[in-house]
């Protein structure tokens, strides 16, 4: 595993900084700006702002890429996310700061579908899946780890911005001294609801709410911390336990689904989440431990659903489609990432701090009712018929290149046969550089 580890070792090196950078960025912002006095709904636009820029990033970078190559691209990319997070120090203002921060999320996407299609163009067949898994843990943890770095200062200085700008010019260094071949040009694409409904309803609307409420926890969630009166340590601790707990939740979770219908184990996970969001309703924790359980249980059901609805997906979709299905089940979460932080945010600031639990029960709640709906309409997958579950990362949505980088090599496991409740005959594999659903 070592020989296949060194070629890339440049490549997660620029990656373990990209995302430590990215887990202080999305941390320091929410933290300061409560402290600042921003309004909840103002700090709620900074996610928004951030998805924005992410699904914007997904569609312009493969063109930008096709112009000016991987390497400059990648330092144009790490280059504005420095100065993104620079100037939200320099300017300190709501409008500002969405801003910028959506300028971050535009070059975030950009940097890691470039650093994934590197990845997959030098794994090999028979390592993906170790090549995949390696990339995923090395992402939770350097953002596990920036997101932790603001317990060791005062996040009201200047430190954190610098240290975040400094890591995000450290992951153009391996990058730019790599001698890896340039790999070939990155997927487009392009989103077609009309083709994504007919594969799997349950797939686009779950998949919807699960952006919306992951994007309004992990936005405002610092925010509910402080506002609760927790400290800063319990505070990162308080954004960072959810991500390892849903790491973690996936793989009982992928088993579990691989064994029986995906939307039964959709429908257990999303009960799941609404037992931890009416705990924070009801009960309304104020000490550490009790804040920190209900997170690691919320975690573990919103981190662990989206794969299965992705695997769910990819278990209807016709032969050689994956990609396709997978690139634009990302952009329908992009779009939700949009809403969420935008109404949790109206939310806490109109009636009060839970109201971000308000906003996460309703979408877990629809989950639930669309999937009831859709089990005594439709027929399960038969087992021979089903994809192999696949661990996604869970720190940030996923890019069309990790769906690419995910995927199974020739040697690990056999295409999945089409069946009836397959998508349309005409949905078939783009062709190298061209839309990802042109179906």
């Amino acid at each position: 595993m070592v020989r296949q580890i060194l070629p890339i070792s440049a490549l997660l090196l620029g990656s373990a900084f990209l995302l430590f950078a990215g887990g202080i960025n999305a941390l320091i912002l929410p933290v300061r700006g409560s402290s600042e006095g921003f309004s909840a709904f103002a700090l709620g636009l900074l996610g928004t702002g951030w998805a924005l820029g992410y699904v914007s990033g997904c569609l312009a970078t493969p063109g930008i890429v096709a112009r000016v190559g991987h390497i400059r691209a990648f330092s144009v990319m790490a280059t504005f996310a420095a100065i993104s997070i620079l100037a939200s120090l320099i300017l300190v203002s709501p409008a500002s700061w969405i801003i910028f921060r959506g300028l971050a999320g535009f070059c975030f996407a950009g940097a890691a579908m470039i650093v994934e299609s590197w990845l997959g163009e030098r794994a090999e067949p028979s390592t993906r899946g170790r090549i995949f898994g390696l990339y995923t843990m090395v992402n939770l943890v350097a953002t596990t780890a920036g997101q932790m770095t603001l317990t060791l200062g005062d996040p009201t200085g200047y430190l954190f911005f610098v240290l975040a700008a400094m890591f995000y010019c450290l992951s153009l260094v391996p990058t730019a001294l790599t001698t890896t071949v340039t790999p070939k040009p990155l997927v487009s694409v392009r989103l077609d609801l009309p083709a994504l409904w007919r594969n799997s309803p349950v797939a686009v609307f779950a998949v919807f709410m699960v952006g919306l409420s992951n994007a309004a926890f992990g936005t405002l969630a610092p925010v509910y911390g402080e506002r609760v009166g927790l400290v800063l340590t319990t505070i990162a601790l308080f954004a960072s336990v959810p991500i390892l707990a849903g790491a973690l939740a996936q793989i009982p979770v992928g088993l579990l689904s691989d064994r029986m219908d995906r939307r039964k184990v959709l429908l257990g996970v999303a009960v799941l989440a609404v037992s931890a969001d009416l705990a924070f309703l009801v009960f309304q924790p104020e000490g550490r431990a009790a804040n920190l359980a209900l997170s690691a249980l919320l975690g573990a059901a919103i981190f662990a659903m989206y794969p299965v609805i992705v695997a769910h997906a990819n278990d209807h979709a016709a032969p050689n489609t994956h990609i396709q299905v997978s690139g634009g089940l990302l952009l329908v979460f992009g779009l939700g990432s949009i809403v969420g932080p935008l109404l949790a945010g109206w939310g806490m600031s109109a009636i009060g701090t839970r109201a971000l639990f308000a906003t996460t029960i309703a979408a877990h709640g629809l989950i639930i009712a669309f999937t009831l709906l859709r089990l005594s309409q439709r027929a399960k997958v038969a087992a021979e018929d089903k994809t192999a579950f696949m661990v996604q990362p869970v720190l940030r949505a996923s890019t069309p290149q990790t769906a690419e980088l995910g995927l199974p090599g020739e040697d690990d496991t056999p295409e999945a046969p089409a069946n009836e409740d397959h998508a349309p005959e005409t949905q078939r594999s783009a062709p190298e550089g061209a839309d990802l659903l042109a179906g």
